[in-house]
């Protein structure tokens, strides 16, 4: 593998341990990195040119509003409807509780100084609590952990075989006490869906307000997934899935990271872990959905759907065969799962001249 190659995966997943561990196993071809690489200054122009499109001519809105996490996906977006509507026709969002991490704020309000765009912060807690949130989310770890109570964190944690097993993924709650090791216990069926539906309150609230800002402008909401979370489902159906447009739903996350350096997004942004900023303990992605480094899976899943096979895969990445067979049947899994989150309402008949029929 060349230093060039070397220096690219390091910078465009953020996650440096996992990307210098796949491009230095030794047998990586460049070919697999530059597969990912894209023409940052080309793309921008493609996306900003068709969101105006989309916004002012088929959704027929005067801007854009953009909830803005302090994360990267978020922050190429505010920059790419700027570039599209121009800053004084987009509204950046800061919508934080109580169990938000303080730096996403900072570094969301930051991001919005230096567009130049009109930044808005909402703190959704008390919301929250009106819909029981945390009530229903710790009414549930509490018949696992009788003694949560004030002052404890959690964070959900899914553990299984990853590449290198077939074992099944288990999903556990880690908690701490105030000063306290951490320590988890295995979560059955039903507590886990009552804390998944009780934390899904976090992502529909924020959603409910990015409308409630876009009605009143007479603006669309823009949606921030990248390629791997549309792909294998990492949303909340009426929550963070729901908006106008989403226009980096097609972009692999090396390749929003490409965006992100062209677009100029700080380094502090750009370098930190993509995180949940879901619950009261820091919690990254791979720990809660994705079982493998998302610099592998985004590799991989680029190689899926390219319909490349596993063996070819696994020789370019210096892998067992076995273990992309694994990771190419944990994509499908996840997409059999999640495929009706990207299901809109089901009919029973087809109604003409409104909109589609599902």
């Amino acid at each position: 593998m060349s230093l060039r190659g070397l220096e690219l995966c390091n910078r465009r997943c953020g996650e440096a341990e996992t990307c210098v561990s796949l491009c230095t196993r030794g047998a990586v071809s460049t070919t697999i990195v530059d597969r990912l690489e894209l023409d940052a200054a080309v793309e921008t122009r493609r996306i900003a040119a068709m969101l105006r499109v989309q916004v002012g001519e088929t959704l027929r809105r005067g801007g854009i509003v953009v909830a803005m996490s302090g994360g990267v996906d978020s922050s190429v977006c505010a920059a790419l409807a700027v570039e599209a509507v121009g800053p004084g026709h987009v509204l950046g969002l800061g919508l934080p509780e109580r169990e938000s991490d303080a730096q996403s704020l900072a570094l969301a309000r930051d991001w919005a100084g230096r567009l130049a765009i009109e930044f808005v912060v909402e703190d959704v807690t008390a919301i929250l609590e009106a819909c029981g949130c945390y009530e229903r989310r710790d009414a549930a770890v509490r018949r696992l952990v009788p003694e949560y109570g004030p002052g404890w964190r959690s964070k959900l944690v899914l553990e299984g075989g990853g590449l290198d097993s077939d074992r099944l993924n288990v999903c556990s709650i880690a908690v701490q006490a105030p000063g306290q090791a951490l320590r988890k216990v295995r979560l059955p069926a039903r507590e886990l869906r009552e804390i998944v539906a009780a934390t899904n309150f976090k992502q529909r609230v924020r959603t409910l307000l990015a409308y409630h800002h876009a009605d009143r402008l007479n603006y669309a909401v823009l949606g921030t997934p990248n390629r791997l979370e549309y792909d294998q489902g990492f949303f909340v159906k009426g929550g963070d899935g729901l908006a106008d447009v989403k226009p980096i739903a097609h972009l692999y996350k090396s390749q929003v990271y490409q965006l992100a350096e062209s677009l100029g997004v700080p380094v502090t942004i750009r370098a930190r872990t993509p995180t949940s900023d879901t619950y009261s303990l820091p919690q990254t992605q791979e720990e809660f959905f994705f079982s493998m480094p998302l610099g592998t899976l985004d590799v991989v899943l680029q190689a899926r759907n390219e319909g490349r096979s596993a063996a070819a895969v696994a020789a370019d990445l210096g892998y067992r065969l076995e273990q992309i067979e694994r990771a190419y049947r944990e994509i499908e899994h996840k997409r059999a799962v999640t495929r009706p989150l990207h299901l809109t309402s089901l009919l029973v008949a087809p109604v003409p001249d409104v909109g589609a029929s599902t």
